[in-house]
């Protein structure tokens, strides 16, 4: 029998032995993986005394200069695409295409981040005095806390670190207590490519401990969190002691608007894709399914069909699976909760429905319901699972007022061939992304943020870049 890894904290540039563990778990067969620091709060202010302590010297690096170690690092990564892709499908569920393509996103990422060393700008304002010049520089905030989620954790990293280290601020990551593994491999790869000491610090441990002492200190100039609302909240309520600056993600409830003139290919492809990739445990991905009546039973036929098609179980007990299972029970329980009292509700099974008796782990079969309503939970909060939920509509306004009554606002999508069609969902739908005729999947230079409960702030691009830092503006008289 394999025994399990023993990772190290990584404070200040090395590895520290820990005092308690933490058991990490593989959610396809519940076999013991690994153990994790389970840090401190006393661990946590040390690694957040080496954050404080080498920013003002990472700052004062050129910012090319600060560049260079994210391409090393990216190129890193590329050379150990199999074992950290394995790492992440172990601990996490991912399906093992899906999890290099993560590590190569990630690598991918850090070198767009890079690339951003030699473009950022700050600007040169009018005055209103004849010899006056106004000049407003961006800065780094300091030192950055970056809390994981599980569901990407990888690439996550990167999105954290990367646009915090270029412009040059300090990090202390915290990693899921789901997926901590991969997280210290990130790390042990960093530290072969003789990054300053302190400028990037993992702690791994609980939310209760690790995160609240994270949040809470007095040392942390900005707070970014990826997870979700009920820990958010949280987090603002410690950052409001230190009014520290926050960018949250906090999920979604993204509906998919399949009107009478959609391309029904292209829009069961793409939906079922939502639902399935990562056993739709993403946060931007369709999560509601608001389907023209003239199309309805042929939609609706179509993607029961596909989703009862899809391949399950442990992906690394057979690679051809395209969903691995649930993170863990919790999150198995809650959607087969769901499941039921929609059922209970009126809505109508398709296919699915049940907890997947595979043996061991945490899988339920791909699920379509259709009849639902507006006034049902599954049609208003995050599932989180690879459930699909239909609800049938007779116009492209009804269909917007639906899509927009809820209290998130990540990402929405919309299928049609009308050009006017896909202006009005431009226009009217009320959330930080829509995707027309294509999957739900953001690219790395546009940017990822949501309104009202999905989060304050965003990631990715030129305006994710500026989020790490703050603006001074000089008034020069001479």
């Amino acid at each position: 029998m394999t025994q399990p890894t023993i990772y190290q904290n990584y404070i200040n540039g090395a590895f520290e032995a820990a005092q308690q563990h933490l058991e990490v778990f593989n959610p396809a067969n519940q076999a013991l993986l690994s153990r994790v620091p389970a840090s401190s709060s006393d661990d946590v202010e040390r690694a957040l005394d080496a954050a404080r302590g080498a920013q003002k010297g990472w700052a004062a690096t050129p910012a090319v200069e600060r560049a260079a170690f994210l391409h090393r690092l990216a190129n890193k990564l590329r050379d150990n695409v199999a074992h950290l892709a394995r790492t992440i499908t172990e601990e996490q569920g991912k399906i093992s295409g899906l999890a290099e393509v993560e590590v190569n996103f990630t690598a991918d990422y850090l070198d767009y981040m890079a690339e951003w060393g030699r473009r950022i700008e700050g600007e040169i304002i009018q005055s209103d005095r004849p010899k006056e010049n106004i000049f407003l520089f961006r800065k780094p905030l300091g030192v950055v806390a970056g809390i994981l989620p599980w569901n990407f954790p990888f690439f996550l990293i990167a999105r954290k670190m990367a646009p915090a280290l270029v412009t040059g601020n300090t990090i202390v990551i915290k990693p899921s207590e789901e997926t901590p593994n991969n997280c210290f491999e990130f790390a042990r790869l960093l530290d072969e490519v003789d990054l300053p000491k302190g400028v990037f610090n993992v702690v791994s441990g609980t939310g209760a401990e690790a995160g609240n002492a994270l949040t809470a200190s007095q040392q942390v100039d900005m707070i970014s969190f990826t997870g979700s609302v009920e820990t958010g909240s949280r987090i603002m309520a410690n950052a409001a002691n230190n009014i520290t600056k926050l960018n949250l993600e906090l999920g979604g409830k993204a509906p998919a608007i399949v009107l009478d003139d959609a391309d029904l290919d292209l829009a069961v492809n793409a939906i079922r894709s939502s639902r399935i990739i990562n056993t739709g445990q993403v946060c931007n991905c369709a999560e509601r399914v608001y389907v023209q009546r003239g199309v309805a039973d042929e939609f609706i036929a179509r993607i029961a069909n596909a989703m009862e098609a899809t391949r399950y179980g442990d992906p690394l007990a057979d690679s051809n699976v395209e969903m691995g299972p649930m993170i863990n029970r919790a999150g198995l329980d809650k959607v087969a909760q769901m499941v039921e009292t929609a059922r209970g509700n009126g809505a109508v099974l398709i296919t699915g429905g049940n907890v997947a008796d595979l043996g061991a782990g945490f899988h339920y079969q791909p699920t379509v319901l259709a009849g639902c309503s507006e006034d049902m939970a599954i049609m208003r909060q995050e599932i989180f699972g690879p459930v699909l939920p239909i609800q049938i509509i007779d116009t492209l306004d009804e269909a917007i007022a639906l899509a927009n009554d809820c209290e998130y606002g990540l990402t929405s999508s919309i299928y049609t061939r009308s050009l006017n069609n896909a202006m009005q969902a431009c226009r009217e739908l009320d959330f930080g992304e829509t995707y027309i005729n294509r999957e739900n999947f953001e690219a790395m230079q546009g940017f990822h943020a949501g309104v009202r409960k999905s989060g304050i702030g965003g990631a990715d691009g030129k305006h994710g870049l500026y989020e790490y830092t703050h603006s001074h503006v000089v008034y020069l008289e001479a």
